[in-house]
């Protein structure tokens, strides 16, 4: 447990010295509530940690089921919201690159890593289809 709090530190430490980084008081103040929360109950990191190699299994899972090389699955950490999403791209041309979040909350992710993919591939099926349908009129 030591190491994933000092692991969590070092992330505001760097947030902090990163002269680029526009640092919010928010974000500290949430670091360093999961900093606490993680010394208070050392159970939830295994949860997180069960959590994040779900997810890594779903996102290999998904690219490998995906084919095409116009799409691309990029795993984001909880936004705002604070639920996790894979952020699909489909690559139409240069300039024109739609987006849309597929949200991984706790009730997709009950499910098996296969069911989550495949749920995950024939929403991208259906984006897809959905710019295709608005790109040639």
């Amino acid at each position: 447990m030591h190491r994933e709090i000092k692991d969590k530190l070092e992330e505001i430490v760097a947030l902090l010295n990163d002269p680029e980084e526009t640092v919010l008081e928010k974000e500290i103040k949430e670091k360093l509530e999961k900093i606490v929360l993680l010394l208070d109950n050392p159970e939830t990191l295994a949860t997180e940690q069960e959590a994040q190699e779900k997810i890594d299994k779903i996102v290999a899972l998904v690219n490998n089921a995906s084919v095409d090389p116009d799409i691309d699955v990029e795993y984001c950490p909880p936004d705002a919201s604070g639920i996790p999403y894979l952020l699909i791209t489909y690559i139409v041309g240069e300039y024109n690159k739609p987006t849309r979040k597929v949200r991984l909350g706790k009730t997709i992710l009950q499910n098996t890593p296969q069911e989550v993919a495949n749920q995950v591939t024939f929403s991208i099926e259906e984006f897809k289809s959905e710019i295709d349908s608005v790109e040639m009129g």
